[in-house]
């Protein structure tokens, strides 16, 4: 377990980043947090990483931490594997079977020999997803993880966080959409000004928009106001906020995406 305590941080005289922040994360649980760019929901997975030091309060617990940051840094020359047994060894890891494995479950293109430098940022997020995960870690901290992954990899990702959570280890993650970050998580929490404040664990019903899309354009998921993204034949279907449809419409195009349909969802 870890619990933080009226958690503070501030950057020399600057604004506070956070400010008193309460947070618990129990065994076996999944934290789910809400937040926009600029929010200090970074900083505060940073603190619960032991990766930067609180300015004030106090945080309770180090558990054995595996990290996925919102950029995983792939411009190295090393393959996605040795890159893995690397950081295995780091740990500690004596036995470094699965890396193999779960590059395959997370459908890595090019394999384990792809050199980390030549990854796309989706890859190159399933390889820091491996290195997260790979610790078996009492703690699993995720930033953003459902950014730039494809759709296939979305649903391995929900796999492994739920199966962290019933080996019995405590997950936190970020999102800026509410549809992904109640589908995954136990408790909900909103940052907001660098301050953390609870919300209901209720699915968002408020309007949206199905849209139907089909070629070969740009992976949508992280756009604003998309809740869902499966892919269907030769395309992907979209659930959208309907306060949001024009901007994602205006990006599928630009993106190279054929729109063939748009329509409200039914209740």
């Amino acid at each position: 377990m870890i619990r933080l305590e009226g958690v503070g941080k501030r950057y020399g005289r600057g604004e506070p980043v956070l400010e008193g922040v309460d947070l618990v994360v129990p065994p076996g649980r999944v934290i789910g947090i809400l937040g926009t760019n600029g929010s200090g929901k970074s900083t505060l997975l940073r603190i619960l990483a032991a990766l930067s030091r609180e300015s004030e309060g106090r945080v309770v617990g180090r558990p054995r931490v595996g990290y996925l940051p919102d950029r995983f840094p792939a411009g190295q020359r090393m393959s996605a594997r040795a890159y893995l047994r690397h950081m295995a060894r780091i740990h500690g890891l004596a036995d470094l079977s699965a890396i193999d494995p779960l590059l395959a479950r997370l459908a890595l293109v090019g394999g384990p020999r792809s050199p980390l430098r030549t990854l796309s940022k989706g890859n190159a997020q399933k390889v820091g997803l491996a290195q997260a995960v790979l610790v078996d870690p009492e703690l699993l901290i995720l930033d953003e993880p459902w950014s730039g992954l494809d759709v296939e990899a979305h649903a391995v990702l929900g796999e492994l966080v739920a199966e962290t959570k019933e080996r019995g280890a405590g997950v936190v993650f970020t999102d800026h959409r509410a549809p992904v970050v109640h589908e995954h998580a136990d408790e909900v929490f909103r940052i907001d000004h660098g301050r953390l404040s609870a919300v209901s664990s209720t699915v968002d019903t408020s309007p949206a928009v199905r849209m139907v899309l089909h070629g070969t354009g740009g992976d949508l998921s992280a756009e604003p106001g998309v809740r869902e993204v499966v892919a269907e034949g030769a395309g992907v279907v979209l659930t959208v906020e309907a306060g949001n449809a024009d901007a994602v419409l205006l990006c599928a195009l630009n993106g190279g995406w054929s729109v063939r349909e748009v329509a409200p969802c039914s209740r």
